[in-house]
């Protein structure tokens, strides 16, 4: 009979570094998931101890409390007390602490050994620690506690193995629930008796902070490094974009070059090849992007960059807690929805649901991509900056300014004139964990691969077959996609979008597009490939449409793709989060509603300009 893993749990603050040294222990033997009925997000690695045994490692979510005030804390409440359906409760549990912040980390660390469970506290960033001067009595503090005592900088894997060789000891069966305590006067009594704190706090995060926390130029260099982003996003991506399509293109001429005419090679060529692999080409700007929000986020900066913004983001309406949310919609406005949970007030999290839709996700990237290839030049502007790259800017800032109107409209609307102050750690300044943002990047390519093999694929092969079937008749004038289900359907809203400037073509593309947003260019090539076009199809999708297409078509279509509300999967979070179909039905409608108005107006002006 096979033994169960022994299981250990790692909990602790947010921003304690817990996700690192669950890297540094796991590797790439982990996996990503969510608990059973709710978004919060679960994972699960193995560790190799050196005796050869295997044990599960549980990365719990960050918690300042385990007293259940979100969602996050209750599932690590509920995990960490085996309470969770489904879940076993995890025989040990390895307590992170940030070692330059003890007064706020102690107290978690003292709350969850109530929960009488065996622990061992790791003191985490100790490097930053010895540079501000605190000297920690670990061996007194060990004693105090009750629980082993271990230091490690997980970025740099130091004190791994110290962890590892204890690990590798029998685990104590249980452990006697600590009394109910006044937590703050105990940790106080810690800090006295086991810790030696500096008169002065850390110069260099001092220094640095005068900078970046400036009222002006912090704004500015937060504008500067966004700017840089997205020019890098165009840039750097351009010769892994080339050879993946020139690998695409080879593979398929391959595949079907030696198949002859017929519904397989049809499939392969103008389905799987000119759908997929038009999306595929994307990856290097998505990990591009992700890049640098992990980078930020490691370093110490993203919560800064929330506080910097919190009196801009008030007078909208919003909160500097939406600021990490809405720069995780970036990426994927699922993951920056489910974020809004450590939001605290209620109207403040609607409200940032419902404005996270704006923001530019990953998904429109393949879109933008395709769009501006095709209608702006690759050219330099003022010497220095690709005028790609400054278009790209610029649709990002319109879902952000859009984002900012729509809250600062609601505030009005509800008359809230309310104060919420940002209270939110600060913590040190550090060198990424390089580790992490591979393994982070790893991930989101699978993510991404996923979807490419999963629902696009399944998409893509739907839409080929109603572009396919029914066949024309024999005097048919038109080309046969004419004359399929999915012809007559775009036929049948063309008139409806007239107005905005969008054709058939682009019609049937929007229908797959709600599935993910990415759709939209595998469907572009599916449909063209299908009306007689595939050599120019394969080439090059961006010089088909521009030369089939109008300049006010392609802005109208690039204006659609930031107020169109996102997948489906995006509205069934929105259901999951607010348990309201009401909020869900409001903002699709609303937000369909603005990328309407937006089109048709940006159609209009620019056909009357041209």
């Amino acid at each position: 009979m096979i033994q169960p893993l022994r299981r250990l749990a790692l909990v602790g603050n947010p921003n304690c570094g817990k996700t690192s040294l669950f890297n540094q222990l796991t590797g790439s033997r982990q996996k990503v998931a969510n608990y059973a009925g709710v978004t919060v997000e679960r994972k699960e690695g193995r560790l190799l101890l050196p005796s050869g045994e295997a044990i599960s490692v549980l990365d719990l979510p960050g918690a300042y409390s385990l007293d259940a005030n979100s969602p996050d804390e209750a599932i690590t409440r509920a995990v960490c007390l085996g309470e969770l359906p489904g879940e076993a409760r995890p025989e040990l549990l390895v307590c992170v602490a940030d070692a330059t912040n003890l007064r706020l980390h102690l107290r978690f660390v003292l709350e969850a050994r109530q929960l009488g469970r065996p622990m061992v506290l790791a003191l985490n960033m100790m490097d930053a620690a010895r540079r501000r001067g605190i000297r920690i009595d670990t061996a007194r503090l060990s004693q105090a506690l009750g629980m082993p005592v271990v230091e490690t900088v997980a970025v740099r894997r130091d004190g791994i193995d110290a962890l590892l060789k204890l690990l590798d000891t029998p685990w104590p069966v249980d452990a006697p629930a600590a009394p109910a305590q006044d937590l703050h006067a105990a940790v106080r009594d810690l800090l006295r008796d086991s810790v030696v704190m500096p008169s002065a706090t850390d110069a260099r995060d001092d220094a640095i902070d005068r900078v970046l926390l400036n009222p002006a130029f912090g704004l500015v260099i937060l504008a500067v490094l966004m700017f840089f982003i997205f020019q890098a996003v165009f840039s750097w991506a351009e010769p892994f974009m080339a050879g993946i399509e020139t690998g695409v293109a080879a593979l398929g001429e391959l595949v079907t070059g030696p198949m002859p005419d017929g519904i397989l090679r049809s499939l392969i060529s103008d389905g799987i090849f000119a759908g997929v692999g038009g999306v595929l080409v994307f990856l290097p700007q998505i990990l591009i992007l992700f890049f640098f929000i992990l980078v930020l986020e490691e370093s110490g900066y993203l919560p800064r960059a929330a506080f910097l913004l919190d009196r801009l983001m008030f007078k909208a309406g919003l909160t500097g807690r939406a600021f990490i949310p809405l720069l995780s919609s970036f990426a994927c406005a699922i993951p920056g929805i489910m974020a809004t949970r450590s939001i605290a007030d209620p109207r403040d999290r609607l409200v940032t649901i419902l404005v996270a839709p704006l923001m530019t996700c990953s998904a429109r990237l393949p879109v933008y991509t395709l769009l501006i290839g095709a209608f702006i030049p690759a050219q330099t502007v003022w010497g220095l900056f690709n005028l790609q790259g400054l278009v790209l800017f610029g649709l990002y800032v319109g879902g952000i300014v859009s984002a900012l109107g729509i809250a600062t409209v609601m505030k009005w609307l509800r008359r809230d004139r309310s104060e919420h102050a940002l209270l939110m750690e600060l913590p040190s300044y550090r060198l990424p964990d390089w580790k992490s943002v591979a393994i982070g990047l790893k991930e989101r390519a699978l993510i991404f691969l996923s979807r490419v093999g999963g629902i696009i694929l399944a998409v893509t092969i739907l839409l080929w077959f109603l572009a396919t079937f029914p066949n024309p008749p024999a005097d048919a004038t038109l080309p046969a996609i004419d004359y399929s289900f999915a012809g007559q359907l775009g036929h049948a809203m063309a008139p409806l979008f007239a107005p905005i400037g969008f054709g058939w073509e682009i019609c049937i593309a929007l229908v797959p597009g709600m599935a993910a947003r990415e759709v939209a260019v595998s469907s572009l090539g599916t449909v063209y490939a299908l009306s007689g076009q595939e050599d120019l199809v394969a080439a090059q999708l961006g010089g088909l449409i521009a030369r089939q297409w109008t300049l006010a078509t392609g802005l109208s279509l690039l204006v659609w793709f930031i107020f169109a509300p996102q997948c489906l999967s995006t509205l069934a979070t929105v259901r999951r989060e607010t348990g309201s179909w009401s909020v869900v039905a409001g903002m699709t409608f609303g937000l369909f509603g603005l990328a309407y108005l937006a089109s048709f107006i940006t159609f209009q002006v620019t056909t009357a300009l041209m």
